[in-house]
């Protein structure tokens, strides 16, 4: 499949799609003669594997130890103690996810008094 489709399939911008393409962690499968990128249905998996790392706020170094140990392609940086640093990562996610449900709830404190202003207004 196309650029095109790739990002409406992933919620991904095209530039995104390319940015993640131009630092290395996906690499289009194929290109057409026009030269267009070709994606399968695995580099749509691996773009949402990404996708699920950025809200974590793992950095890009991060994110391709990471896709590394999870979804390895010939290329892959080796990475050393494959399960201690797996489970650093799923620290580092536990703790990321904290902090988010710790934002989620005061904002939805906020939303909440503002409800109860309009209902009173």
């Amino acid at each position: 499949m196309q650029i095109g489709e790739v990002a409406e399939r992933t919620g991904l911008s095209l530039r995104t799609i390319r940015y993640y393409e131009e630092v290395g962690l996906v690499v289009p499968s194929a290109r057409s003669q026009g030269g267009f990128r070709l994606y399968t249905d695995p580099d749509v998996d691996r773009l949402e594997l990404i996708k699920g790392m950025k809200p974590l706020g793992f950095q890009i170094d991060e994110m391709r130890d990471l896709l590394a140990l999870l979804d390895p392609v010939p290329g892959s940086p080796e990475v050393e103690d494959p399960q201690r640093r797996l489970a650093e990562f799923s620290a580092t996610a536990e703790k990321s996810c904290q902090k988010l449900r710790t934002r989620l709830q005061l904002a939805e404190k906020f939303a909440a008094m503002l409800r109860e202003r309009v209902d009173h207004a």
